[in-house]
């Protein structure tokens, strides 16, 4: 794809994005189940600044269960209005700019990977391959099916949170993809505090971050007559000698985990501050990770799991809440068994699985696993 092509696209979705939000009027998206979720509301997160502004907790009365630095980031925003506009312009005029860094993002790391694995390829002799590739970036298929992907353009301009949630797991993909330890870092730390579903990410980003964006299995070197120990890939995208290819190492582990505790004690810090004498963490805690674990708001959405509530006797909700939560986590080692080789696409996968499985799913869930599926485009293509 032509970068002057690619720039005209992604500029004019962002046009149609900044038409939509400044002259599309109320389009009444906000009170769409589709897209707005107990969690993702922008209307609850106004309310929840609100009580906040005269001195009550942002979790009473059960309206807000977002997280404290959204409303200190969103919340001033939500209170302004300016020549008869809506008053969360400003938020979806923030939001037309969150999604236009994803996309950018998204697009890095497309790049990353499409390096990765023509490493890959050229250290299996397989030249030919690499040479006959889909003259397509899948990097920039991927950013342009995020930013012209319908659901997304919808949240973005909807009222609701997701954009945000959805730039968190990017930041966490691109580091990751990078080998950035404080990036990637920041990105889980932040994607786990906004919302409880991305913390199963943490194996995809380990994988990428020991072995690298993409790997063969030891398998396929062995059908080749070759060593992955001996294998030296001569650049790794940062300039030097990558020796012991297939190999897992450790060091950026520890950098990661490292500066996870330093990015959590700080967002536990700040979120301590902002809720200082109108609540604390552990009502954060009960009003945000409980809420989606307990699913007491039975409101519809496009998941299963508020009509099943709704229907189930109280005997067995106990049950059921088990049952369901650990639907995901036990799909999480088989997938990352077969899947370890291929990091990033396991993040997708996962992203996917949480996006029909959580309990407030939302359009926005959607965009995100659709705009990481563009990544993989030439794979798609047969290449």
């Amino acid at each position: 794809m032509e970068i002057r092509h690619y720039w005209s696209m992604a500029v004019a979705a962002v046009g149609f994005r900044l038409v939509l939000v400044l002259f599309g009027g109320d389009l009444h998206l906000a009170s769409r189940p589709e897209v707005s979720t107990p969690l993702t509301s922008l209307r609850r997160l106004a309310e929840g600044y609100w009580l906040k502004q005269v001195s009550m907790s942002p979790y009473s009365g059960s309206m807000y269960h977002g997280s404290p630095l959204l409303l200190s980031v969103l919340g001033p925003l939500t209170s302004k209005r300016s020549g008869g506009h809506h008053s969360h312009i400003y938020c979806s005029l923030v939001f037309v700019a969150v999604d236009f860094i994803a996309a950018m993002l998204i697009r890095s790391t497309g790049r990353t990977l499409q390096m990765a694995r023509n490493r890959s390829l050229k250290s299996l002799d397989l030249t030919k391959s690499v040479n006959n590739s889909v003259n397509v970036s899948a990097g920039d298929t991927a950013s342009l099916i995020y930013l012209w992907n319908p659901w997304t353009i919808i949240t973005c301009v909807g009222s609701c949170t997701s954009p945000i949630e959805n730039l968190m797991v990017v930041i966490m993909l691109h580091g990751a993809c990078s080998r950035l330890a404080p990036l990637a870092a920041f990105g889980y730390v932040m994607a786990t505090h906004l919302s409880l579903y991305p913390a199963i990410l943490i194996l995809p980003v380990a994988l990428l971050l020991g072995y690298g964006p993409d790997t063969p299995p030891t398998k396929v070197f062995l059908q080749k007559g070759l060593s992955a120990n001996k294998i030296d890939m001569s650049d790794n995208g940062k300039g030097t000698s990558q020796k012991g290819f297939g190999q897992f190492s450790w060091k950026p582990i520890l950098h990661f985990i490292l500066w996870v505790f330093i990015w959590s004690c700080y967002v536990l810090s700040l979120n301590s501050i902002i809720l200082n004498k109108v609540g604390g963490l552990q009502e954060m805690f009960e009003k945000t990770y409980g809420f989606i674990l307990t699913v007491k708001d039975l409101s519809p959405n496009i998941g299963v799991l508020w009509y099943f509530f709704a229907e189930v006797f109280d005997f067995f909700r106990s049950f059921f809440l088990i049952v369901f939560n650990m639907n995901i986590i036990f799909m999480v080692l088989p997938l990352a068994i077969r899947l370890k080789h291929r990091p990033c696409f396991l993040a997708f996968v996962y992203t996917a699985i949480v996006a029909m499985l959580k309990s407030y799913p939302s359009a926005g869930d959607s965009a995100l696993y659709l705009g990481l599926l563009g990544l993989f485009a030439n794979e798609l293509a047969g290449t």
